[in-house]
């Protein structure tokens, strides 16, 4: 990784970073787990909850932020095989850090969770980034039609031993059924079946497209057109995604384990909502004062990911000897002693990933004011 300082950044995108990476960070670390807000747990299977939007909205943003990057560099004159060098690297940076947070406190490699949100990330900006250094804009929008209409028929059609095709459950879906094979003893171990990984191997590929109407969306804020305009037609494509997203999920329920087409049609309108407003308020009419905290976090995305969940893992698995010979977590020992006995067992659950973002906004702060942002 390389610091690097910038002084030309689409803040509205920063500031839709930061509150994705600060949602992020807020579902993932509860003081307990044992109490938790429900719109701060996702989905039991289909549906959705706010917890459920964080995800597409950071591919999302990813899309975003590479017609930005890949402008620039071809603007610079860099060529289509550097850019290409360039994205090897940085996918594999990425898988390398996520293996390296599921590897974590004990390195066992014999039981690793092999996928997870790093690597999602690592493998749907690799291949997104292939589909945009081909040929032409019409080859990627037809890649994301047969990568998303594909994903749906594979899920209906193809059948699976013991279950046939169609079986959308958590056990006997398509998805589970190839993360069963290929990844066995590798998976998510608290995922709704066994063998099955929310973050697997079929289901990255409608993510890819995810990050591809990401793609779309940068194309259209870097184009000539006037800011109003811009607004006005991702609020316009906004509200287009999330009825057609309703409507399809008659036929295909909206799911984030599975990550169903209508899932990615619904949350990529959400997504341009967010995104559209970001951009009204932060660029446009540069209300920032709201968002600084935001800002400062989307600048320094990756470090603030990675250094908060090796930092919450440790906590949850750095453990105390008690009087009575037994072992607690320091997690533990901080939310039932110092936050639950006077904020209650919901709210002091809450507590405790709010005071870690408060904690690690000192410390991204200095690198913001310095103008270091840490890029991969």
């Amino acid at each position: 990784m390389t610091a690097i300082r910038s002084d030309s950044r689409l803040l509205s995108l920063d500031a839709f970073r930061g509150i994705t990476i600060v949602g992020m960070i807020l579902v993932n670390n509860p003081g307990s787990w044992q109490y938790v807000y429900p719109p701060l747990r996702h989905a039991a299977w289909h549906g959705w909850t706010p917890t459920d939007l964080i995800f597409p909205f950071f591919l999302f943003i990813v899309g975003v932020a590479m017609t930005f990057s890949f402008g620039r560099r071809s603007e610079l004159g860099v060529s289509r095989l550097r850019l290409l060098r360039h994205v090897v690297r940085r996918t594999l940076i990425l898988f390398a850090l996520g293996m390296l947070l599921n590897l974590y406190w004990h390195f066992d490699f014999t039981t690793v969770r092999i996928p997870g949100v790093l690597q999602r990330i690592a493998l749907c900006y690799f291949f997104a980034s292939v589909i945009v250094l081909g040929p032409s804009r019409r080859w990627q929008v037809v890649t994301t039609i047969v990568l998303l209409g594909g994903y749906w028929m594979a899920l209906e059609f193809v059948p699976v031993p013991g279950y046939g095709a169609g079986c959308l459950g958590p056990q006997g879906n398509l998805c589970w059924y190839i993360d069963r094979m290929l990844l066995a003893g590798h998976t998510w171990k608290g995922a709704p079946a066994a063998g099955f990984d929310p973050e697997g191997i079929l289901s990255t590929l409608p993510a890819i497209v995810t990050t591809m109407l990401g793609v779309f969306t940068g194309y259209w804020l870097r184009s000539e057109r006037a800011p109003l305009e811009k607004v006005t037609g991702m609020f316009v494509a906004a509200n287009g995604c999330l009825a057609l997203g309703v409507i399809l999920d008659v036929w295909l329920p909206i799911n984030k384990n599975l990550w169903t087409s209508s899932y990615v049609v619904f949350m990529t309108g959400m997504a341009l909502h967010f995104l559209a407003l970001c951009y009204w308020v932060v660029d446009i009419k540069q209300y920032r004062k709201w968002a600084h905290v935001f800002i400062v976090y989307g600048s320094n995305a990756i470090v603030a990911f990675v250094t908060l969940s090796l930092f919450g893992k440790t906590f949850a698995m750095w453990t105390i000897r008690q009087a009575d010979g037994g072992e607690t977590s320091l997690k533990w020992i901080v939310y039932s002693r110092a936050l639950a006995p006077w904020a209650g067992d919901y709210f002091g659950s809450l507590l405790f990933p709010l005071a870690m973002i408060i904690l690690w906004y000192g410390f991204l702060l200095v690198l913001y004011k310095k103008r270091i942002f840490i890029k991969i």
